[in-house]
């Protein structure tokens, strides 16, 4: 992201940082999930940067992440000025973090709501090899699970699945989970190419590593439907995924 583009946000927190890993979590609405989730990845045995993309959140989750920030140097909080789209919270976590002198050589995206463990992470981090983009952490491979989910938002995601995978021949069991850890080399050759503005993201980040050449891995994790707070998915975004694969199967990947 060049330095226009981030003048648009207020940025705060030590950029300093040199990490091996760097996580991204976007909120809107998780003061109780926040302060919790952040401490559990500062325990974790890795050298990580922590950047928190918040679109004005009105219950002071930024308020509490910058009380965090106090006692960890490695947090980076952006403030966007409006709820803009998790497709956008995610490419411009990608832009931020490459735009460091020294980005990290891993960057995983993570949901903030403790619906992914952050104990997983090593995991994700094992799986990623020579000329792999992206491991996504599968709630539906061999051995992945979800806990608490009711029965009709199993069958949205299991359908949106079957969508994908039938439409864009990806051979993946869990194309449209957050969970994920993906090479910096990976982002730097796509950056420029992603332009979802919700959760289609998660296909086309798939899409574009397929198309330049990289492997996408899937490892088995534990899904937990949120405990705290409320569930974001609207109706808008499910009809912009699907927009978005449907347009990828009539003009190609690079669509």
């Amino acid at each position: 992201m060049n330095q226009v583009a981030l003048m648009s946000y207020l940025l705060t927190g030590n950029w300093g940082t040199r990490s091996e890993v760097g996580v991204i979590l976007p909120t809107y609405q998780e003061s109780e999930n926040i302060g919790k989730l952040i401490a559990e990845i500062e325990n974790l045995p890795l050298n990580t940067s922590i950047l928190v993309i918040d679109d004005s959140s009105p219950d002071k989750t930024a308020e509490i992440v910058k009380t965090l920030q106090k006692n960890y140097g490695n947090i980076v909080l952006c403030v966007r000025p409006r709820k803009s789209g998790f497709g956008t919270a995610i490419t411009d976590g990608f832009k931020i973090f490459l735009s460091l002198k020294t980005p990290p050589r891993y960057i995983v995206t993570m949901d903030a709501d403790y619906s992914h463990n952050p104990k997983a992470i090593p995991q994700l981090l094992s799986n990623m090899q020579s000329r792999c983009g992206i491991v996504i952490g599968s709630r539906y491979c061999n051995g992945g699970e979800i806990a608490g989910w009711p029965f009709t938002r199993k069958i949205i995601s299991r359908t949106a699945n079957i969508v994908a995978n039938s439409l864009l021949d990806l051979k993946l069991e869990d194309c449209t989970s957050g969970f994920r850890c993906y090479s910096t080399r990976f982002l730097k050759v796509s950056i420029g190419s992603l332009h979802s503005q919700t959760y289609e993201i998660q296909i086309e980040t798939v899409n574009q590593a397929l198309s330049k050449g990289f492997g996408v891995k899937e490892t088995p994790i534990l899904f937990v439907n949120r405990k705290r707070g409320k569930s974001k998915l609207t109706l808008t975004e499910v009809q912009s995924y699907a927009s978005y694969v449907f347009k990828a199967a009539v003009f190609g990947r690079n669509s």
